[in-house]
This record gives structure tokens, sequence and C-alpha cells, in this order.
């Protein structure tokens, strides 16, 4: 169990993991896919749970009949990402600079979120605009 929320632990495909992020579409899984198989990280992907929507109660008028169910919207699917190394904490990593990107920048805040396509690790996160 996590101290804090900040540092979560999960079992994705039976394999004990600590979480990078939750409810990721797969663009952005491939995106941490391959930041964290390139700093040495095996990394885990499984599906999201789909979040249980409650049924909608339709109220029927006396002679009337209910109406027919309309088919549930399809939702994009979602995937958890997590890494074998249980010491990994995305926050720590990203702020304590200990990720590289593939061209040898570090990787910043901006970078991470993907704001940026390229890492300008020379200017602090707390100036950037």
């Amino acid at each position: 169990m996590a101290i804090n929320k900040n540092h979560e632990f999960e079992e994705l495909d039976t394999i004990k993991c600590s979480i990078v992020e939750k409810n990721a579409s797969p663009e952005r899984v491939q995106f941490l896919k391959d930041l964290l198989t390139f700093n040495k990280y095996q990394v885990v992907v499984a599906a999201s749970p789909t979040p249980k929507a409650a049924p909608a109660a339709v109220a029927v008028a006396e002679g009337e009949t209910a109406p027919a169910p309309t088919a549930e919207p399809v939702l994009p699917s979602t995937f958890t990402v997590g890494v074998t190394d249980l010491r990994f904490n995305p926050t720590n990593a990203v702020f304590g600079r200990s990720l590289h990107t593939p061209d040898g920048h570090i990787v910043t805040l901006a970078y991470w979120q993907q704001k940026e396509a390229v890492s300008n690790d020379e200017v602090p996160y707390y100036e950037t605009k």
C-alpha cells in the first residue's frame, strides 16, 4: 500500500508494479513505454477497468410500453501503465531529473506532459510560461 497518492502500487497482469499513469490513451501509453524503456525500466501495460455507469431510470405512464434500450456508447479504451521497479515514482523521476530523452536531454515537466515535442532542459520548470 502506498504511503500517499503520489506513489501507488498495483498488480498488473499478475506483476507487482509501481503505477506511472492510469487511464492513459493508446498514444500516451506508446509515449510512456518508449520513454521508460529507453531509461531501462521494464514497462507493464494493462487495460483499465471500464467505469460502471448507473442505469438511467425511465418513467413509463400506465398503458405505455417502455422504450427500447439504446446501445451503450463505446468508451475509448484506456490503459494503466506501470514499471516493475517499485522504487520508481513519476513525480520524483521528473523533478529529480533522472529521466533522459533519446536525444540526450533531461525530461522536463512539459515534455512529460507532452506539451513540448523537445525537452528544453536548460530552462527550469518554474520559469517556463
